[in-house]
């Protein structure tokens, strides 16, 4: 089994990204976290944020901060940590971070609670992901465009740790050919 394996989390906002790829990358002896807020925000000046109706800048801004994520995880990787990268990465656009870590082995995980579960944890947080979002409809782009690739847990039920020790029981089944 890798000992630097490169894990991608994905889900809605709110779904638990941050804090159980923190928790999951904590759990090797030698790891790096790419937060994908983090990288958004390097734009400081001219940063276009996505909408519904998302304009082509914004898009093209998306496609760059997956690029860069993909680009410092495999930096990570090719150091010798154990890397895991998170950021909302639904929809058709999953195949364009995929194909931005060039054909590495790639565990994938998609973490999809309940949107009522979602709206929970969104009440909690200290920041919000829905100022112009709907939890729904989010999740209906999860639910009916994003690939049916890797492994996709209801973790509406689970703790964070919960959640990582199902991960890495569950760790095979996450790994994308």
């Amino acid at each position: 089994m890798n000992e630097t394996p490169l894990f991608v989390l994905t889900g809605i906002s709110a779904s638990g990204k941050s804090t159980i790829g923190r928790l999951l990358a904590d759990s090797f002896p030698r790891s790096a976290f790419v937060e994908g807020d983090l990288v958004r925000e390097m734009v400081r000046s001219g940063r276009v944020d996505m909408s519904p109706e998302p304009s082509e800048d914004a898009l093209d801004q998306l496609r760059l901060r997956y690029r860069q994520a993909a680009t410092l995880a495999m930096s990570f990787q090719d150091a010798g940590f154990a890397t895991v990268a998170e950021d909302v990465i639904i929809g058709h656009v999953l195949k364009d971070y995929l194909d931005a870590l060039r054909g590495r082995q790639v565990h994938l995980v998609v973490l999809a609670p309940t949107p009522e579960v979602v709206h929970q944890r969104e009440a909690a947080r200290n920041k919000s992901g829905y100022d112009i979002w709907a939890v729904t409809a989010l999740n209906k782009i999860l639910h009916e465009q994003t690939p049916r690739l890797g492994l996709w847990l209801d973790t509406s039920n689970q703790t964070p740790a919960e959640t990582v020790e199902e991960i890495l029981r569950r760790r095979e089944e996450s790994l994308l050919a």
